[in-house]
């Protein structure tokens, strides 16, 4: 139970949270955790996933999961609302109301002291301006388009501007720079201290250890549930002491790029003229992504990069028919496949598909994930259930899923368990063409050198399977065969990995990799 203090602290803590304590049917998901929050600070909880971070940072705002016993205290000190900006956004906007409704819902209490007549203007004023300082490019623009149509990225800072509409003093950020490039990530960061220059306490929970390490002032490393250690930032990373900090802030685990030995010349998908919009037919109609042609070989590893909004996204569901509002055409070895997923055959949805970035809406909440992930195998490959389900065990075992988990529902597990879990479940359609939305952006880096070093072993064991890795992860894309860089809806390069990264031919790559500044966008 929250507790709230009263308002102005005089440099006190803003949030003290002691000996809290989660359990959800006999098992503690946070068991005994204690810390300090003070204004004007970064306090960064940090951990693998299913260590209790967002458990522990959602119960700031008095939220716990469902028939959850709550043991501790939690007292916030600012007499005002806790902001919160989750892992998924999409999950806390509303799908069928446009951005511009959304935010100006919040601003117009602010505006009621003016005259009537001036209220809507100066609400509109408020939007902008929130949006602007969350770094929404081309907010304007944007205010138009429902949540669907934005990037995860986008959707992210949308609620991040909600927050900052709100006038919280203390804002928990979820993993807020997942699924972003560098040159987004930066400005997050710089927005988030911002935030901390006028007075505002943030809780960062990340996996991201550069952002941690750049941003925050004090650390709390948490593992199953427990904190292991806690200290200021700079005593952390020079001398950690227990031996999980010492995995965690090591150096990444080596992952063995995707090699030539399974590769064939052979495109397994051609994309040809696509030209792809949002708000077909209406007043908003925007052409989001231009690609004149594409290839997709058998035993290829290709990496999409790009900033925020770029439209690596909106590439994926084109191919995987779940963005039907395209010209242009996909072809399946030499079949053309229809722009609606709803219109596909079945061996035509299990070779192509689709990961999230955000698997929660996925799943059904209600049915185990492990009777979620066999029926894929039974739908799609027609095998019987019992040796569905038998398969299903084998594949999230080697994700890291044990079967006493994923016997539980699907909020039993975290984002990055329940991602993995999605990421099993296309394994078991058996796709040729397998199309991952930053699956390892929400990982802490040992989780995610796994994941990494199981993509690599699939592609070299498979060898007739094409694999897309979206990503804003340089390192992450350095491993694939070839990359493909997207700005503002076009291919602005393409070419070998060690090429592009190494000897970048266009201004927007030379920026993303940091050998230039940022080009000017018009």
């Amino acid at each position: 139970m929250v507790e709230e203090g009263e308002n102005g602290t005089g440099g006190g803590p803003v949030v003290e949270v002691r000996d809290l304590r989660v359990e959800i049917e006999g098992r503690a998901i946070v068991d005994g955790v204690s810390f300090r929050v003070l204004p004007g600070r970064v306090t960064a909880l940090v951990g693998a996933s299913g260590s209790g971070k967002t458990t522990t940072g959602l119960a700031l705002l008095g939220e716990y999961p469902y028939g959850a016993r709550v043991g501790g205290r939690v007292r916030v000190t600012t007499g005002g609302p806790v902001g919160y900006v989750p892992q998924h956004p999409a999950g806390v906007l509303a799908p069928a109301r446009r951005i511009d409704a959304l935010l100006t819902d919040v601003a117009r209490p602010k505006v009621r002291h003016l005259p009537r007549g001036k209220r809507r203007a100066a609400a509109r004023a408020l939007v902008v301006r929130a949006l602007e300082d969350a770094r929404l490019e081309g907010a304007e623009g944007l205010l138009r388009r429902y949540p669907h149509q934005l990037s995860g990225g986008q959707q992210q800072r949308v609620v991040l501007a909600q927050a900052l509409l709100l006038g919280s003093r203390v804002v928990v950020a979820d993993e807020p720079t997942t699924g972003q490039d560098g040159l987004t990530k930066r400005r997050v960061v710089e927005q988030f201290a911002a935030l901390t220059a006028r007075g505002i306490a943030v809780v960062l929970l990340s996996h991201d250890l550069d952002v941690v390490r750049e941003l925050a002032d004090e650390v709390v490393v948490m593992r199953a549930g427990r904190v292991v250690e806690s200290g200021p930032v700079e005593r952390l990373w020079a001398a950690p002491s227990h031996p999980w900090t010492r995995e965690l802030l090591g150096s990444e685990r080596k992952v063995v790029p995707f090699d030539d030995v399974a590769r064939s010349r052979r495109p397994v998908v051609r994309v040809r003229d696509l030209v792809a919009r949002h708000g077909a037919g209406s007043r908003s109609e925007a052409v989001v992504l231009r690609v004149p042609a594409l290839d997709l070989r058998a035993g290829e590893c290709l990496a999409v990069v790009g900033r925020s909004g770029s439209g690596k996204t909106t590439l994926a569901r084109c191919l995987a028919g779940l963005h039907r509002d395209h010209d242009g055409e996909v072809r399946l070895d030499d079949t053309v496949l229809p722009r609606s997923v709803r219109r596909r055959t079945r061996a035509q949805l299990a070779s192509v598909q689709y990961v999230f970035q955000d698997a929660h809406p996925a799943f059904d909440a209600h049915r185990q994930v492990v009777e979620q992930v066999a029926r894929t195998a039974v739908r799609l490959r027609g095998i019987d259930a019992e040796a569905a389900r038998r398969e299903a065990l084998s594949v999230l075992a080697r994700l890291g899923l044990p079967e006493d988990l994923v016997r539980g529902r699907p909020g039993e597990l975290s984002g990055g368990e329940l991602q993995r879990a999605a990421l099993a479940r296309a394994l078991l359609a058996r796709p040729r063409v397998l199309l991952c939305d930053e699956i390892t952006s929400g990982l802490d880096t040992v989780t995610r050198g796994d994941i990494l070093g199981t993509l690599t072993q699939l592609v070299r064991e498979q060898g007739d399977l094409a694999l897309v890795l979206i990503t804003h992860d340089l390192a992450t894309a350095g491993l694939a065969h070839r990359i493909a860089v997207l700005d503002g809806g076009e291919v602005v390069e393409e070419g070998p990995a060690p090429a592009v990264l190494d000897s970048p031919r266009h201004p927007f790559t030379r920026a993303l990799v940091g050998t230039a500044e940022p080009a000017a966008r018009t």
